[in-house]
């Protein structure tokens, strides 16, 4: 039979070993750890340009009417934005489909549905409401955590960073991030949402694209200002560049959270 003391002292080694191991595994959470594989979901950023005034006849119509025909046609709606900037007038939302061919479907039936076609009439009665539309279609970076909406309140503020690479520079960016960036965002307080990779043209450089959650704008510019000062960031960078620059051009963009966003 075995000593009570003794199983608890070997409970108490194990619980402490634990622990030891999860602190030495970094700052990440499970929120922000890649799985092992990424998901096969086709992912598209639609961003909608207003005609003059219309701007938030837009907003308001994907509040009332669309993102619910959206999921009546099995789109995942994964978050609406607008940016903080108001002075651009731009609705940006993200949606996920079960492939490319389940997105192509998924919309054709949208555009032929009659309740669709009716909110149309009712809401452009006085004029159209989009002037154009742009769109980036993507799927997940295995550095991406598993994309799933949540809500905070109050709502976090958003950042979505895109990066441009001299040819053949992406397989080095990647590995920056996983092996560096990452756990430095995590260590400053930078909540990773999501990783994506472009699907671009025949012509066309891939771009890697995320997005990272702040408690505001302003923390996430000073978040950024102690990254880059991090002697870690540096001597990472430095490393990752020996051979020439890796990006081309950095853009960013901070983005606040529609009231029915499922991202908040």
């Amino acid at each position: 039979m075995k000593n009570p003391l003794t199983t608890l002292a070997l409970t108490a080694v194990a619980l402490c070993g634990a622990t030891v191991a999860a602190l030495a595994a970094g700052p990440g959470t499970p929120g922000n750890t890649p799985p092992a594989a990424p998901s096969t979901k086709y992912y598209e950023i639609r961003i909608y340009y207003p005609t003059p005034g219309k701007f938030d006849a837009i907003v308001d119509r994907f509040r009332q009417y669309t993102t619910k025909i959206f999921e009546k046609h099995g789109m995942e709606n994964i978050g609406y934005w607008t940016p903080t900037d108001t002075s651009r007038k731009e609705l940006l939302y993200i949606l996920a489909y079960p492939s490319k061919a389940a997105r192509d479907t998924s919309w054709k039936h949208f555009g032929a549905d009659p309740e669709w076609k009716a909110v149309v009439a009712k809401t452009e009665a006085n004029g159209k409401l989009v002037d154009h539309v742009t769109s980036i279609f993507m799927t997940e970076s295995e550095l991406s955590p598993v994309v799933k909406p949540t809500k905070q309140s109050p709502p976090r503020t958003f950042e979505l960073r895109t990066y441009s690479t001299h040819p053949g520079k992406m397989p080095d960016l990647i590995a920056r991030f996983r092996d560096h960036t990452r756990t430095l965002f995590t260590k400053y307080g930078m909540t990773h949402i999501g990783y994506w990779m472009t699907q671009p043209k025949a012509d066309e450089q891939p771009q890697l694209v995320y997005i990272l959650a702040h408690p505001s704008e302003a923390a996430g510019k000073q978040h950024f200002d102690e990254f880059r000062k991090d002697p870690v960031w540096e001597k990472a960078k430095a490393d990752s560049e020996k051979n020439g620059p890796i990006t081309t051009k950095v853009e960013s963009l901070y983005l606040k959270p529609t009231d029915y966003s499922p991202m908040q």
